[in-house]
């Protein structure tokens, strides 16, 4: 979404009575916009107006201007990319060919995929310089996207290798990279919200261009969006992750299955409450782009969710299958 799309819809939620200060921030122009909805660090300032401005903040970072196009268009090819790849293996997963993709098999499906280690650093790397890309993919709107698909490849794909070190390492690599992406998106996102939630609510004092007054006190991550990256859906895809790799280790016992699958269970319903909030917001803002970009991830997430009962269920009928000969012996006998 441009800035001048921006302005729309940040100009139709506000109040009547802010009005005027909607006004004067259109015409202020594209680039004081760009620089309050990039703003690091507000700084708040005495007043002697406790009517009309008992807050006046004003912008105290200054933002460097953002990647070329280019850079936008290599970005949406690889969060392209990662989407596809992992509901490809998921089907390949669920139509029993799991072995066949992995002719690619599981030890080189986790080189394709956006949790393996090759293609995690690749995430880490765009959602680190992500505050500067705003062409064609700007991450401080479909960031999100790319950590949901991140976090949902986590828990549908398993890491695959030879030993339990070279395992340990690889899954404690996993476990590294989701909590700096949790926190590197959240470096995008929370200016993005902060400064959206500022010019909704606010009005341009005229003391400097990012000057504004406010009713309230401005929040950190406004109050519009409750989405966070580094939130409870991390956190418990975090303990999965790890609860896998104790029962890889020291062997699975029926308290820490139980407890492995509890957390992955947690996990996928918080990934799901994610896409569907975001997807959500995205309609109620009429940005039908984002819309799309959130319910193609909540696709993915319900196919993985499907896939993973699709698997139960089909072991749940190989293990009947197995008990019924034995029974019927005992019962001959």
């Amino acid at each position: 979404m441009s800035y001048d799309e921006m302005f729309t819809v940040l100009g139709a939620g506000v109040m009547r009575g802010k009005g005027a200060a909607a006004s004067v921030w259109r015409g202020q122009g594209s680039n004081i916009t760009r620089q309050i909805l990039k703003c690091t660090r507000w700084q708040l300032e005495e007043t002697t107006d406790f009517i009309t401005c008992p807050y006046h903040y004003f912008c105290d970072s200054s933002y460097p201007g953002d990647y070329s196009t280019a850079v936008g268009v290599v970005v949406a090819v690889f969060a392209a990319y990662c989407l596809l790849s992992a509901a490809a293996f998921t089907v390949a997963e669920i139509g029993g060919g799991a072995t066949a993709a992995g002719g690619v098999g599981r030890i080189r499906r986790k080189y394709l995929v956006p949790s393996g280690p090759f293609l995690l650093p690749l995430v880490l790397l765009v959602l680190a310089k992500g505050q500067r890309i705003d062409a064609v993919f700007p991450l401080a709107r479909f960031g999100p996207a790319l950590l949901l698909t991140l976090q949902a490849s986590a828990l549908a794909f398993r890491n695959e290798a030879d030993g339990d070190v070279r395992y340990a390492v690889l899954e404690a690599s996993t476990v590294s990279g989701i909590l700096h992406a949790s926190l590197y998106l959240d470096a995008i996102v929370l200016p993005y919200y902060t400064g959206t939630d500022a010019l909704r609510w606010s009005r341009f004092s005229g003391e400097c261009p990012t000057c504004l007054c406010r009713m309230e006190p401005l929040v950190v991550g406004g109050r519009t969006v409750l989405y966070r990256g580094l939130s409870k859906t991390a956190l418990a895809i975090i303990f999965a992750l790890c609860s896998r790799m104790v029962c890889r280790i020291y062997g699975e016992e029926r308290l820490s299955v139980w407890t492995r699958s509890a957390l992955e269970m947690a996990s996928w319903v918080f990934v799901s409450g994610d896409a569907i909030y975001l997807a959500g917001w995205a309609l109620a803002e009429g940005a039908a782009a984002v819309f799309a970009v959130y319910a193609l991830v909540g696709a993915l997430v319900f196919l993985c969710v499907f896939g993973k009962v699709y698997r139960f269920l089909a072991w749940a009928e190989n293990r009947q299958v197995q008990w019924k000969p034995s029974l019927s012996c005992h019962n001959v006998v």
